[in-house]
Parts: C-alpha cells; structure tokens; sequence
C-alpha cells in the first residue's frame, strides 16, 4: 500500500495534534504539511514496519525537533483557545507525552516509540508533565479508600504533584462527610469500602451537591465498565502505577478546568 494511503486516514488526527502541540492553527498545519512535504521527499523516513499512524507521528517528531525553537517555553504568542493557553504552560517533550496519552490515545509503548525514548524516559516525561499542569491547576482531593496502604501511596501520589490531601475516606458515610466541608476539586474512590458501602453510592451523592472529576481506582473495573449506564471517564486498574495514577490525575484536572473555562466564555 502506498505512503499516501496508509497515512490519509491519521492526517486529520495530526493536525489536532499539532495545533494543540503548537498552540495555533496556522502552525501546526504548517508543521503538518512540512511532514507531508517530507514523505513525499524522502519515502525512506516512513518506517512501515510501524502502525502506520505511529509511524506518521514518529516522522512528525523528527520534524518537530528539527528546529531549535520547539525545544524552548515560548514567551508570548498567539493562542486559539484557553486550552492551547495552559499546554503551553508544560515543556515541549513532556507536552508531547501528555498529548500522546491524553488526546491522541495512543499507548506508553507507542507512544514512546515516536517520541524516540524508551519506556522508562517515557514515564519521566509524563511525570515532568503532571507536575508541570498540577502547578497551575492545584487543588484539594478527596480519597476514598479502606485500605491504609493503599490510600497512603494514592496520598505520597497526590502530595507529590503539588495537591493538598482533603482527607481520607474508608466509608460511604466519612466521604459525604468530607465533601461537604467543601473545598474539594477532585475525588479518587475505590468502589468497595471498609463497612461494605459503596465509593459508587459515595460519589453519586457527593456529585449531587458539587460538580467535579472523579477518578476511579479499582480491582473491579467490571463493575463499571458495564454497558448499560453512563461510564467513568477516569478509570483506574489496581494494582495500578504511580506514573498512571499521575497522568490521569493532572488529565482529568486539566480537561475540567478548560472545559469551565470554555463554558464560562460561552455562557
């Protein structure tokens, strides 16, 4: 198959990508048709022994840091939107990770193979960036978790982000509590809770009161991941990864503070 045809269907994808990663439309498609001027001009570049779409982004990166200026904070330019506004905020090869993950989808493995760096590098990156975005985006959580250990790491997690801990909650009851002192900007419940209530029933109350992201953090992913009702956005596999637990904290925060601020502009 043709360079052309196996890259056709991501092109779209690229440009969100490169809008985001540039924080303007007129240069990131710029940078986009650099990557096409480039294919057509050197066919080798395109590794097909790669998904193609990772191979597309993996040339894009070559472009990208081709040039010295993409390697620095920029001071002062244009921005189509408030969330372009706070991308600029991180560093540009952290940015590029968090991109990748978070709006891009792809896997740490993929991901890492077009940004050049292996795995371990990969996961530093997404740190530098959490911790970056936490900078401007700190704020309370709330942990719902019965088991001492395990809410212990999801607090070193949290606090090493630059969040304060709200408190811990190991039932149902102790989270409403919590939440209703106000404050909080985030929640991170388990679903199976100390006196057998439920961190489900826990934040449909709390979210009844206060509109706010909640992560998941469960050994019963089944349990929501269901079908047959709205599911979470944020959802969290235990045993789980502190690089994880930090990427989808700084994500969810990210995206609710651009997504009030967008409806803020719009109302």
């Amino acid at each position: 198959m043709a360079i052309a045809q196996k890259i056709s269907p991501h092109i779209p994808y690229l440009r969100r990508y490169a809008r985001a990663l540039t924080g303007n439309q007129k240069s990131g498609d710029a940078y986009v048709a650099a990557v096409i001027e480039s294919l057509l001009a050197d066919p080798s570049s395109f590794d097909h022994e790669l998904n193609p779409k990772v191979a597309l982004y993996k040339v894009f990166t070559k472009i990208w840091h081709s040039l010295r200026i993409n390697r620095q904070k920029s001071e002062s330019r244009p921005f189509d939107h408030d969330i372009d506004n706070k991308l600029d905020i991180i560093t540009p090869p952290a940015r590029q990770a968090f991109l990748l993950l978070s709006i891009e989808d792809f896997s740490n493995a993929e991901a890492a193979a077009i940004l050049d760096v292996d795995e371990k590098e990969f996961d530093e990156l997404l740190t530098q960036a959490g911790r970056e975005i936490a900078e401007q985006i700190a704020t309370n959580v709330l942990i719902i978790e019965d088991e001492p250990i395990i809410a212990m790491d999801v607090e070193h997690i949290v606090r090493s982000l630059g969040h304060d801990v709200a408190g811990i909650a190991r039932t149902h009851n102790e989270a409403v509590a919590i939440a209703r002192k106000g404050g909080i900007g985030l929640v991170l419940a388990d679903i199976q809770l100390a006196d057998g209530s439920s961190g489900i029933n826990a934040v449909n109350e709390i979210l009844q009161n206060i509109e706010l992201p909640v992560i998941f953090i469960t050994a019963y992913p089944e349990r929501l991941l269901t079908g047959e009702r709205p599911e979470p956005t944020f959802l969290i596999t235990k045993p789980f990864q502190p690089e994880t637990v930090k990427a989808v904290i700084s994500q969810a925060l990210f995206f609710e503070s651009a997504a009030h601020t967008l409806t803020r502009k719009t109302a």
